[in-house]
Formats: structure tokens, sequence, C-alpha cells
């Protein structure tokens, strides 16, 4: 793949890098998108599984439905594109801010990670606010109660009529605000609040290159658009860094 020099020497002078990234760069780890031909939303009604209110009223149905997601997400693998992100924390100061709520960041080996939307491996009592890792508990349909004080536990992710957790989302914001470059992978980015992380690095002189399968609503604002898979195009941005960074 031929890149454009302006690109290139936006790369080699570079120090802080931001990754925005959604559900397309998941799909390519066999995850389903929510909202895709294939997605897991044209199967469930999701206000009917991903609220509070829908919690509350049948909390089992809810955790077995996040039981089988999580069942998706373990038997997935970091793709190519994962492992390139954390591969350049070598060479710059590199910040994820994922919509993904799937952890595949994190095992890809990415150290400084934003999770908008949560984190489906974590869980929290909804009376005391212990949390609770996935594998702490007991592989069952039925909902946990807190060892605590018995409250309910619930999925640690952001569910219809929540807010985005605001230390996660400012913190995210800031590292756009303050990057070099700041790639937009797999999303459109063109849901609120989450755009404002492009927008954010676009207004503080980043420069913001999309990477996705097809042009979106975003193609029109960024720097440079990249289009095709992260899994493939990601390595080779890690091959050309690896060129003049080594």
């Amino acid at each position: 793949m031929n890149f454009k020099q302006e690109f290139l020497d936006k790369l080699l002078s570079a120090k802080k890098i931001v990754f925005f990234t959604g559900a397309g760069i998941s799909a390519e780890s066999n995850i389903p998108t929510f909202r895709g031909k294939d997605g897991i939303w044209n199967k469930m009604n999701p206000e009917e599984l991903a609220s509070f209110d829908a919690f509350m009223r049948n909390p089992d149905l809810v955790w077995e439905w996040y039981q089988q997601r999580r069942d998706i997400v373990h038997k997935a693998q970091p793709n190519p594109g994962h492992v390139a992100i954390a591969g350049l924390e070598k060479h710059y100061d590199v910040t994820v801010v994922t919509q993904n709520i799937d952890n595949l960041h994190r095992r890809a080996g990415s150290t400084k990670i934003f999770e908008l939307h949560g984190n489906i491996e974590r869980n929290f009592c909804i009376e005391c606010h212990t949390f609770y890792n996935s594998p702490d508990l007991e592989t069952t349909n039925t909902v946990p109660k807190c060892k605590k004080c018995g409250g309910l536990v619930r999925p640690d992710v952001v569910w219809f009529g929540e807010m985005l957790p605001q230390d996660e989302f400012s913190g995210g914001e800031k590292a756009a605000e303050w990057s070099d470059i700041c790639f937009v992978v797999g999303t459109s980015a063109v849901v609120y609040p989450a755009t404002y992380i492009p927008m954010s690095a676009k207004r503080g002189g980043s420069y913001l290159v999309e990477v996705n399968i097809e042009s979106t609503e975003l193609s029109s604002y960024v720097d440079y658009s990249l289009f095709g898979k992260a899994g493939e195009i990601l390595p080779k941005i890690l091959e050309e860094v690896k060129k003049f960074k080594n």
C-alpha cells in the first residue's frame, strides 16, 4: 500500500497518537456488530434487553443474554489491527478510545485505554457498587448476587438511557485534543457524544485519519481516508513506522 507523503511526514514527526475505534475493528475478530446486516440488534429488541428497566423486570433473561455475548467475546481473538495498535506503543505515546466493550484492545497489549461504553468482562453490584470480573463469578445464566450485600450484579456496560462514564469520556476527549494524529477506525463516529472525540482532535490541530471499509459521513471531515480492513491497513502503517523509527 502506498501512503500519501503528507501522512508519512506526520507519522515521522508525531509523538502522541489516538485510536478512536468502533464495531468495525471487532467485526474482523468475528464479533457481530449491532447494526450491520448480521448485527445482534436484528435478532433482539435492544430496549427489551439493554436497559436498566429491562434488567429490573427480568434480570435472569438479561444476564443470560449477556452471558451469551461473553461467550462470543471469550472465543474471539484480537486481530492484526488490534495487535498493530498495541505495537505502535513502542514508538509513540498511544491512547485508545473505544466504543467497544469486548476488551480486545487490552488483550492485544494496549495499555492506555478509555472505554466509553464499558467492558463486558466487568460487572458491579447495583446496590453497593462492588466490582467483579467475570471469571470471579459463577458461570450461570441466573443473575448473581453480590457477595458483600446480596444486591443484583449487572454487566459494567452502558445501557440505553444511561450516561457515558464521565472520567472515561473526558479522558478520551482530552487525549484526542492533545494528539498529533487521531485515527478513527471502524466507526462512522457520527453519533453523539462519541463524535466529540474526532471533533476535539481536529479542533486541537490533530491530523485526522479515517480507516474504514467504506466512506462514511466523516470522510469529508478527515484529512486522510484509508479504505479497507483495519487488520490489513494498520499492520502496514506499523511496518512503515518501523522503517524510520528503528
